[in-house]
C-alpha cells in the first residue's frame, strides 16, 4: 500500500514538474521571441498554406499549440488578422504540437536525462539572475523549462515503471468499444484538466513505453488529447468577437473530425506507420510509434480539411452572427447594383439616409446618457462606422469602365457625405463619453442654457430630413441661429468661470461638450447640403428622361393619327 502511495506521489509530482516546465518554456520563448510571434502569425498567414506553415513553426518553437491558438484568436479579436487567415494557423498548430511527442520519444528514453537537465537548469537560472529583464532573461527561463521538462519525463517514467511492477494491469478492459471510449475520454479529461495536450501526450507516451497501457490504447488516448485541446480555444472565445468564436468553432470541428477519421482508420494507420517506420529506419519502440502516429493523423486531418477549407469558412461565417453584424449589413447595396452605376448612386443615397437616421437616434439617446447606457450608444455608433466602411468599399467596387464623368462626380459627393456622417458619429461618441465623466453643472441657468442648445440641435437634425427637397437657405439660416446659441452658452460658461461660479475644470469640460455638439450639427449640415444638391441633380435627370419619353410618345401619337 505504501508503495502505491509513493508511486502515486511520484506520478503527481512528475506531472506537476512537467506542466510547470511546459508553462516556463512557452512563456520564456514567447517573451524571447518578442514581436516575432505577432509578426509571423499576422504577416506569414496571408494564404492558407502559409498559415499552416507559420502555425506549425510557431507551435514547434513555443511548444504550445494552445498558446498559438489563443494568440490567433486574440489577433482575430483585435482585427489584426482575418478569420480565414487564422484557420491555416490552427491547422498548422495541430501539426506543430506533435513536436513535444517527438522530444519525449527521442530524448526521454535514450539519454541520461539528469546529465542533460541539470546543466540546462543551472545555465538558465544564471541567465535569468544576471539578465532578469529582456530577451536573454526570457531565454534563460525557457532553458530552465527545458531542463524541468526532462526531469518531469524521468520522474513519470520511474513512477510508471513502479506501477507496472506493483499492480496487475491485465484486469483493466482495454479492448472493444467500451474500452476505447473510456481511454478516449481519459485523454480528453487529462488535457482539459492540465490545459495542455503536450502534458497529456507526454504522460501517454511514457505510460506506453513503461508498459502501463498497450499501444492501441495509448493511440486512443493521444486522439483524446487532441480533442481535449479544443477546450482552450473555446474558453478563449468566451466574450470574444464573432470571428474569434468562428475560429474556435473551426478548431473544434477540425479536431473532432480528425479524431473520428483516426479512430475509424486506426488499424490501417498502424500498418502504414509500421511501413513508414521501417522505410525511415526507425526502431519499433512504442514511444517512436506513438510520436509517428500523432504526427501522421494530424497531417492526414489537414490533408482532408484543406480542400474544403473555403466551404468550412463559409459555413461558420453564417454562424455566431452578432447584433452588430446583422445591423451593419447594408440594406440597399449588393454586387448586382454595383454593376450599374446609375442604380448604385440611388442605392447609396438610400443607404446614407438610413445611416443618418441611426446617427440622429444615437444623439437623441446620448442626451440622457449615463454609465449604464454608454455601451449601448457605443455599440450603435460602432454599427454606423461599419456601415460607413461598407459604403466606402461599395463605391470603390463600382464598375469603373461604365462610369461617366457625371456619375464619377456623384460618387465623389457620396464618398464625402459618408465621411461627414462618420464625423457626426465620432462627435456623438466624444459627447457621450465626456458627459459620463464630467462633473454636472449645479448652476440652473447654465444647465438650462446648455440643455436648450442640445435640444435645438436635436430639433434641427430631426426636422431636416435628407434628400427631400428642403430649402437649403432656410436650413443654413437655422444653423446660424444654432451657432449664435452655442456662442451664447459658451460665453455664459466663460463668465461663470471668471466669477468662480464653476471650477475651471467644469468650465473647460462643458465648453468641450458644446464644441462636440456644435461640430455634430456642422457636419450634419454639410452632409445635408451635399445630398440635397445631388438629389436635385438626380430628380432633374429623371424629369429630362420623362420629357424625352413623353416626346417620343407624342410623336408616335401624331404619326398614328395621320395614318
Amino acid at each position: 500500500m505504501l508503495d502505491i502511495f509513493a508511486i502515486a506521489g511520484s506520478a503527481i509530482g512528475g506531472l506537476g514538474i512537467f506542466i510547470l516546465a511546459i508553462g516556463m518554456m512557452t512563456d520564456g520563448l514567447k517573451l524571447a521571441a518578442g514581436s516575432s510571434l505577432r509578426k509571423i502569425l499576422s504577416e506569414w498567414s496571408r494564404t492558407p498554406l502559409r498559415g499552416i506553415f507559420s502555425g506549425l513553426m510557431m507551435t514547434a518553437i513555443v511548444q504550445s499549440s494552445s498558446a498559438v491558438t489563443v494568440a490567433s484568436i486574440g489577433f482575430v479579436n483585435a482585427g489584426l488578422i482575418k478569420m480565414r487567415q487564422a484557420l491555416g494557423i490552427i491547422y498548422g498548430a495541430n501539426i506543430g504540437t506533435t513536436m513535444t511527442g517527438w522530444l519525449v520519444a527521442l530524448t526521454g528514453f535514450k539519454l541520461d536525462l539528469h546529465a542533460i537537465a541539470l546543466p540546462m537548469i543551472g545555465m538558465g537560472m544564471f541567465l535569468r539572475l544576471t539578465r532578469r529583464h529582456g530577451r536573454v532573461g526570457s531565454a534563460g527561463m525557457a532553458l530552465v523549462g527545458f531542463g524541468l521538462f526532462f526531469i518531469g519525463v524521468d520522474v513519470l517514467k520511474s513512477a510508471f515503471d513502479g506501477l507496472v511492477a506493483t499492480l496487475d494491469l491485465s484486469q483493466i478492459e482495454t479492448e472493444g468499444v467500451i474500452g476505447h471510449a473510456s481511454f478516449l475520454l481519459l485523454g480528453i479529461l487529462m488535457t482539459v484538466l492540465t490545459q495542455s495536450s503536450s502534458a497529456s501526450i507526454a504522460i501517454t507516451i511514457t505510460a506506453a513505453a513503461s508498459g502501463v497501457v498497450s499501444l492501441p490504447v495509448a493511440a486512443v488516448m493521444v486522439i483524446g488529447a487532441n480533442v481535449g485541446t479544443t477546450s482552450t480555444a473555446v474558453l478563449a472565445s468566451i466574450g470574444a468577437t464573432s470571428n474569434a468564436k468562428r475560429v474556435a468553432a473551426v478548431q473544434v470541428i477540425f479536431n473532432i473530425g480528425t479524431a473520428v477519421v483516426a479512430l475509424a482508420l486506426l488499424p490501417l494507420l498502424f500498418w502504414l506507420i509500421a511501413e513508414l517506420g521501417d522505410m525511415l529506419g526507425m526502431e519499433r519502440r512504442p514511444e517512436i510509434t506513438l510520436a509517428l502516429f500523432h504526427t501522421a493523423f494530424n497531417i492526414l486531418g489537414v490533408m482532408l480539411v484543406f480542400p474544403v477549407n473555403d466551404r468550412l469558412a463559409s459555413f461558420v461565417e453564417k454562424r455566431f452572427v452578432s447584433w452588430e453584424e446583422r445591423e451593419s449589413h447594408p440594406r440597399f447595396l449588393d454586387s448586382n447594383v454595383a454593376s450599374t452605376p446609375v442604380l448604385a448612386v440611388n442605392a447609396l443615397v438610400l443607404e446614407l439616409e438610413l445611416i443618418g437616421s441611426r446617427i440622429s437616434e444615437a444623439y437623441k439617446t446620448a442626451l440622457t446618457i449615463n454609465e449604464s447606457s454608454l455601451p449601448k450608444i457605443e455599440q450603435e455608433l460602432h454599427v454606423v462606422a461599419m456601415l460607413s466602411t461598407q459604403v466606402s468599399k461599395f463605391i470603390v467596387s463600382i464598375e469603373q469602365v461604365a462610369l461617366t464623368e457625371v456619375t464619377t462626380k456623384q460618387l465623389a459627393t457620396l464618398m464625402r457625405v459618408d465621411q461627414y456622417l462618420l464625423n457626426c458619429a465620432m462627435s456623438i461618441r466624444q459627447f457621450a463619453q465626456t458627459m459620463v465623466k464630467v462633473e454636472a453643472l449645479e448652476d440652473s441657468a447654465l444647465k438650462a442654457g446648455n440643455q436648450r442648445f442640445f435640444n435645438h440641435v436635436m430639433d434641427f437634425v430631426s426636422s431636416e430630413r435628407f434628400s427631400q427637397g428642403v430649402d437649403i437657405n432656410k436650413v443654413e439660416h437655422r444653423y446660424r441661429e444654432l451657432q449664435a446659441e452655442h456662442d451664447l452658452a459658451k460665453a455664459e460658461l466663460l463668465l461663470a468661470g471668471t466669477k468662480s461660479k464653476v471650477s475651471l475644470r467644469q468650465m473647460t469640460d462643458h465648453i468641450d461638450i458644446l464644441a462636440q455638439v456644435s461640430r455634430y450639427a456642422q457636419q450634419w449640415l454639410k452632409a445635408e447640403v451635399r445630398l440635397n444638391e445631388l438629389q436635385r441633380t438626380l430628380d432633374s435627370d429623371k424629369n429630362k428622361s420623362r420629357s424625352v419619353e413623353q416626346g417620343h410618345i407624342n410623336d408616335l401619337d401624331s404619326v398614328s393619327s395621320q395614318n
